[in-house]
């Protein structure tokens, strides 16, 4: 019987978990995260109104993997034959997946589900005691934690300050429109073209923006400030010459979802340059390429006619309004409503992602 193949896949969020479960029963494989558990991302900001869900919403990586091996770790470096973590693991590779992803600057992320939990229980905790609410940040981050506080407490008092000129800037000026129009006629406040620095000094009630407005709000919420972990990249000397001015790797044009140049490494999700906006169901969709590459390059090396990925030239998005309501702007238009709410507000696509790791949904 031939030697299974190593496969080593960095970083468990929404693409990483997808490859490293696609590929373990077809090859030897190493995932490598710092966390113990696989957050799902849609449900984050639920999480805040709702702690409970996190017994859904926060999956181990061992409950779903029965055969990769985990390592708790954050790479470090990466060579054209292993990769070396943090910890000080040296770990071969026939195969190399990067997905990465983004990472919130503050608070840093946790690492076990343990303590996500108890963050989780402690955001709920400072919402339930705050009259009223400061989401900093108008991405669809800051406006579906809005949309989340309102549809629960509807009584508190939410601002919401964002840079842009407009709320949900990756969608288009009618999703915008019509998403500023709704959180307005809900008593929401919206600031738009200022901000608020976030530093440690950064606490209730007072609170004042670039352009000198005084704000007051018994707790704060930051939405902003994700960013790409590239420096391990910019130091390895597999992948050194491969990253693009703005952190991402560079990928193949072809669309194989392998990076430029090289035949055995592979990246998925918002760590890629692919044209297109960085959305948690893209990533998804890199993943399944990247698993049926790889398994056609373990079958036939030489000849492997390979899978190629098509980014997605027209931005779609749902950006959920509380627990039935939603905007989306699809190819058909753009709606805001109880249809919209139905593809995504009800369950945030839970149930959908734990069945794609072979999980029961509920």
């Amino acid at each position: 019987m031939a030697e299974l193949k190593r496969v080593v896949v960095i970083g468990g969020g929404m693409a990483g978990s997808q490859v490293a479960k696609g590929l373990e029963d077809h090859a030897e494989v190493t995932l490598i995260d710092p966390k113990n558990f696989f957050d799902i991302p849609y449900a984050r900001l639920r999480a805040i109104v709702e702690p409970a869900i996190a017994e859904r919403s926060l999956v181990l990586h061992s409950e779903y993997l029965k055969k990769a091996k985990i390592v708790e770790s954050c790479a470090e470096s990466a060579t054209a034959t292993e990769v070396v973590t943090s910890s000080g693991e040296h770990i071969p590779y026939d195969y190399l997946v990067i997905c990465t992803g983004t990472l919130f600057q503050s608070p840093p992320e946790k690492t076990t589900k343990l303590e996500r939990i108890e963050e989780m229980k402690g955001q709920n905790r400072t919402l339930l005691e705050a009259e009223s609410v400061l989401i900093i940040g108008g991405g669809p981050v800051g406006v579906e934690l809005a949309g989340e506080i309102l549809n629960d407490f509807p009584e508190k008092k939410v601002t919401i300050v964002c840079s842009a000129d407009r709320l949900i800037e990756f969608l288009g000026p009618k999703a915008s429109r019509k998403c500023e129009k709704w959180l307005r006629k809900k008593g929401v406040t919206v600031i738009l073209k200022d901000k608020i620095d976030v530093n440690d000094n950064l606490a209730p009630p007072n609170y004042e923006t670039h352009k000198h407005e005084e704000l007051k709000a018994d707790a704060h919420f930051i939405a902003t400030g994700k960013k790409l972990p590239t420096k391990w990249l910019e130091t390895s000397e597999v992948l050194k010459d491969h990253v693009a001015v703005d952190g991402r790797l560079k990928m193949e044009a072809s669309g194989t979802c392998q990076v430029e140049g090289l035949h055995n490494v592979f990246a998925a999700g918002d760590i890629t340059d692919f044209k297109e906006i960085k959305q948690g169901y893209l990533a998804g969709r890199h993943a399944a390429i990247v698993v049926e590459n790889i398994k056609k390059l373990i079958a036939s090396p030489d000849n492997a006619k390979l899978l190629v990925y098509k980014p997605t030239n027209t931005p779609m998005g749902i950006v959920s309004l509380g627990r039935v309501l939603a905007v989306a702007q699809m190819p058909f238009g753009t709606i805001l409503g109880r249809l919209a709410g139905l593809l995504k507000s009800k369950d945030l696509f839970i149930g959908k992602t734990r069945e794609s790791l072979g999980l029961r949904a509920r």
